[in-house]
C-alpha cells in the first residue's frame, strides 16, 4: 500500500508546472513552502506572512525576480516536487537531506525536534521510554521520518501520522488530552506553549540540526552562490536578526503561569467586553484582539483599574487624554474601550509615512504607553546612534536610553520608562497571537450577511411575514 501511495504522489508531482529555466531568464522565482507556524500562513484577509515565506520573497527582491509562492502538504511533498522541477528552491524550515542531487543553502537557524506531553505525565528521561506510547506527527513531516528512525531502536513504539493537522493543532490535542505526545520542532513548541501552557517539552529527539534552503536538481549554480551571499549578508547586516525577531522575538516573554491566567480571563472576562472591542475595530480599522490585548496588558481587563499616576479604566487613559476623546467617565468600559482605540489610531496616524507595518503598529503602541513626545525623542536618539528609527528592532534598544541621564538631560521630554514600554508591546505581540489562535476575526460584513440569508429564508417559509414582525 505504501508503494502505492509513493507512486500516486509521484504521478501527481509529475503533474505541476516545471521550472527547467533559470530564474534569471523567466524572471521569476518559484518557492516551495508548507503551511505552519515558522513556514507560512495566510490571515483572514488572504494576506501571506511567515519567517521562510518573508526571507525567501527578501531573496527574490534582491535578485530582482518575481516570486511565485507554490504550497506543498507536507515536506515529503516538498521533496517530490523539488524533485519533479516545480520550484527553484523550497523554504520551509527544512534540513539538508542526504541526496547528491539536492543542493542546501548556507544555515540561517538551527532547530531541535522535541517530544511534547501535557505536565500532568510522568516525565521522559530517555528514548527507551517510548515503548508502547503513542506519538502524534504530521503526516510527511521529518518528525515522522525521526520517528521511524527511534521505532528502529524501540519498536514497541507507537507512530500516528496525521495527514489532516499541522504541529499547532496536534499539541492543541495534547493540551486538551486527548493525544499522549506529539514531536514538533522547537521553534514550533515556543509559540504553542503560550498557546497552551499545559504543554511541557519532555525530551529532545536527535541533535540541533541546521535549518536550510533546498536547491531543485540541475538548478542554476549561480542562484546557488548569489542565495548562499544573500543570506551571509543579512546575518553580517543585522537583517537576519530583525527579521527573526519579527517572528520569535516575542514568544518566550511569557512564563506559564503567566499564559495560564489570561486564558483564564480570556475565557471567563472577555466575553463581556468582546462586543466593544469588536464596535472598536469597526470605528478604527484595527483588529479586536490586538485592542483587546491592549486592554489586558493595561488592566487585566478591569474596568475600575487605577494607577498610582492617576491613569483609570480599562485603557488606563489619563485625564487629558479622555477630555481631549471626549470620555465623560474613564471608567465606564465603553467609553474607555472607544477612546483607547482612538488614541492608538491616532498615533499610529501621527507616524511619518515612512514606516511601515507591523513596525508602526508596535511604535504607536510605545508612545501610548510613552507619549509621543517621549518616542520623538527616542527616534531622535536613535538617528544620532546611526540606527534606524522606523524599526521596532532597533527602538527595543533605544527606548530604554530615555532612562539614563546622559541622555535624558539632553531632551525636552526629559526621562522616560522607555524600559517600560518595550515590555509593554513585547507583552502585548504575545497576548495578541493567543488571541488569534483562540478567538475568531470580526467580520461585520459576514455577520450581515448571515442576518439577510436568514431573513430571507425565513420569508421564503413564510411569506406573510414582515420584517416588522421581528
Amino acid at each position: 500500500m505504501r508503494l502505492v501511495l509513493i507512486f500516486l504522489a509521484v504521478l501527481i508531482a509529475g503533474c505541476g508546472d516545471k521550472v527547467q529555466q533559470s530564474p534569471y531568464k523567466t524572471g521569476e522565482l518559484v518557492i516551495l513552502t508548507r503551511v505552519g507556524s515558522t513556514t507560512y500562513s495566510l490571515d483572514e484577509t488572504g494576506g501571506a506572512s511567515g519567517f521562510d515565506y518573508d526571507l525567501a520573497r527578501l531573496l527574490a527582491q534582491e535578485l530582482k525576480l518575481k516570486s511565485r509562492i507554490v504550497v506543498a502538504a507536507n515536506d515529503y511533498d516538498i521533496m517530490l516536487r523539488l524533485k519533479g522541477g516545480e520550484g527553484h528552491l523550497a523554504a520551509a524550515w527544512l534540513t539538508a537531506v542526504d541526496d547528491a542531487q539536492i543542493r542546501s543553502s548556507t544555515p540561517y537557524f538551527q532547530s531541535q525536534n522535541v517530544l511534547i506531553t501535557h505536565e500532568a505525565s510522568l516525565p521522559l528521561t530517555g528514548i527507551e521510554q517510548l515503548a508502547h506510547k503513542t506519538i502524534h506527527v504530521v503526516a510527511g513531516s521529518r518528525q515522522e521520518k525521526a520517528l521511524l528512525a527511534v521505532k528502529d531502536k524501540v519498536p514497541d513504539l507507537i507512530i500516528a501520522a496525521d495527514p489532516n493537522r499541522n504541529d499547532l493543532d496536534l499539541m492543541e490535542g495534547v493540551a486538551m488530552q486527548r493525544y499522549e505526545a506529539t514531536l514538533v520542532n522547537n521553534a514550533e513548541f515556543d509559540i504553542g506553549s503560550n498557546y497552551y501552557p499545559e504543554l511541557q517539552d519532555s525530551l529532545g529527539v536527535g541533535p540541533a540540526r541546521a535549518i536550510v534552503w533546498l536547491f531543485a536538481p540541475g538548478v542554476d549554480p549561480e542562484l546557488i552562490t548569489r542565495a548562499n551571499a544573500f543570506l551571509e549578508h543579512l546575518e553580517k547586516s543585522g537583517e537576519m536578526d530583525r527579521l527573526k525577531d519579527r517572528y520569535f522575538g516575542h514568544v518566550q516573554r511569557l512564563t506559564q503561569a503567566d499564559s495560564v491566567r489570561f486564558i483564564e480571563r480570556m475565557r471567563s472576562v472577555l466575553p463581556q467586553y468582546r462586543a466593544l472591542f469588536h464596535a472598536a475595530q469597526a470605528r478604527t480599522g484595527i483588529d479586536w484582539r490586538l485592542l483587546a490585548a491592549l486592554a489586558y496588558q493595561e488592566s487585566q481587563w478591569e474596568p475600575l483599574a487605577t494607577s498610582p499616576t492617576g491613569v483609570r479604566g480599562m485603557m488606563m487613559l489619563t485625564a487629558d487624554t479622555a477630555d481631549h476623546l471626549g470620555v465623560s467617565n474613564r471608567l465606564d468600559p465603553s467609553q474607555s474601550i472607544r477612546a483607547g482605540a482612538l488614541y492608538l489610531s491616532d498615533l499610529r496616524d501621527t507616524l511619518p509615512p515612512g514606516v511601515g507595518e507591523p513596525d508602526r503598529l508596535w511604535l504607536a503602541l510605545a508612545a501610548y504607553n510613552l507619549g509621543m513626545g517621549h518616542l520623538n525623542a527616542a527616534r531622535h536618539i536613535a538617528i544620532t546612534k546611526k540606527t534606524d528609527p522606523d524599526s521596532w528592532y532597533e527602538m527595543k534598544k533605544v527606548l530604554p536610553l530615555l532612562a539614563q541621564a546622559q541622555y535624558y538631560s539632553r531632551l525636552k521630554s526629559g526621562r522616560g520608562r522607555g524600559g517600560e514600554a518595550v515590555t509593554m508591546v513585547e507583552n502585548i505581540r504575545i497576548y495578541t497571537d493567543i488571541l488569534n489562535r483562540h478567538e475568531g476575526p470580526y467580520r461585520p460584513l459576514d455577520r450581515i450577511a448571515e442576518t439577510t440569508a436568514f431573513y430571507k429564508t425565513r420569508l421564503e417559509q413564510n411569506p406573510s411575514e414582515t420584517l416588522s414582525n421581528q
